[in-house]
């Protein structure tokens, strides 16, 4: 059965959720936490009358139930609320922000981002002004001087980055970096080899080689997400644009990605690249 033939079968039981504005709203509310009716009352700003009609359809579907005065959701009833939450957060950071999408190459980003492109609804899109030159690239190293710790996606290198890093490592800051082919080779070139023979000493750092053209760079920190891509032709990639996050599900999510390409990876660039 394909997704249109499941759409024909299951179509009407999918909508009932998104016509009703208050299944969706309690849906919402539950998957932040356990609710007891005055607190739905609250967030909906309904009466007691129009929701407790609707609690019992969730609980007639096995989506919610009781306990003590609160109303939670079943094991189900997560599933449907995430997948519910889910889809407006993808719909809305798509809306969002459709400019950036629209000007930038999404096709070499990893699937795993674009499952979960949602997470990055709570972002700000920076861009370099005429008054505010390099704007971007300024507002990426302050986040990685600020940082604990730094896990990256490098599609370029500069000397400004290559030296905010090294800072980061001679500090003692977890430091991991995963490059493509065309980033290595740029690596052994000076002044970068250098730079990078000063480095392979500390424990602290990794830098990783994987063996695929990732069009994304990436910045996540233990305080902040920082994502740039390649413009619309995936040619040239954009050092003037990008999204800025400080949502802790964004980091989170963000983590998540530079693990992924890290098992996607071949070798540790920092282990052989200097045989």
């Amino acid at each position: 059965m394909n997704d249109f033939e499941i759409y024909k079968e299951m179509g009407d039981d999918v909508q009932a959720i998104y016509r009703s504005r208050l299944l969706t709203e309690i849906l919402l509310s539950l998957n932040e936490g356990n609710r007891q009716l005055s607190q739905l009352r609250d967030i909906t700003g309904s009466t007691s009358q129009a929701i407790i009609p609707k609690l019992r359809e969730l609980e007639a579907d096995h989506l919610i139930e009781t306990k003590e005065r609160e109303y939670y959701l079943t094991p189900i009833g997560k599933i449907v609320a995430s997948r519910v939450a889910d889809s407006f957060a993808t719909v809305g950071t798509i809306n969002k922000f459709k400019h950036f999408w629209s000007t930038h190459s999404i096709e070499g980003i990893p699937n795993q981002l674009i499952k979960e492109i949602g997470f990055l609804y709570n972002s700000k899109i920076l861009n370099d002004r005429r008054t505010k030159i390099l704007n971007v690239y300024n507002s990426q190293l302050k986040i990685i001087k600020e940082a604990d710790h730094v896990y990256g996606i490098s599609s370029v290198i500069t000397e400004g980055y290559a030296d905010s890093i090294s800072e980061k490592v001679k500090e003692g800051i977890p430091v991991e970096l995963i490059v493509p082919l065309h980033v290595a080779e740029e690596l052994k070139q000076s002044p970068y080899a250098e730079k990078l023979e000063v480095l392979k000493c500390y424990k602290n750092f990794k830098l990783i080689l994987i063996n695929e053209d990732i069009k994304v760079g990436l910045i996540v920190t233990d305080k902040c997400l920082a994502l740039s891509l390649y413009k619309k032709r995936g040619i040239e990639y954009d050092i003037t644009a990008g999204l800025f996050s400080s949502d802790p599900r964004a980091i989170e999510r963000g983590e998540r990605l530079f693990e992924y390409c890290k098992i996607r990876s071949e070798a540790n660039l920092h282990g052989s690249y200097n045989q």
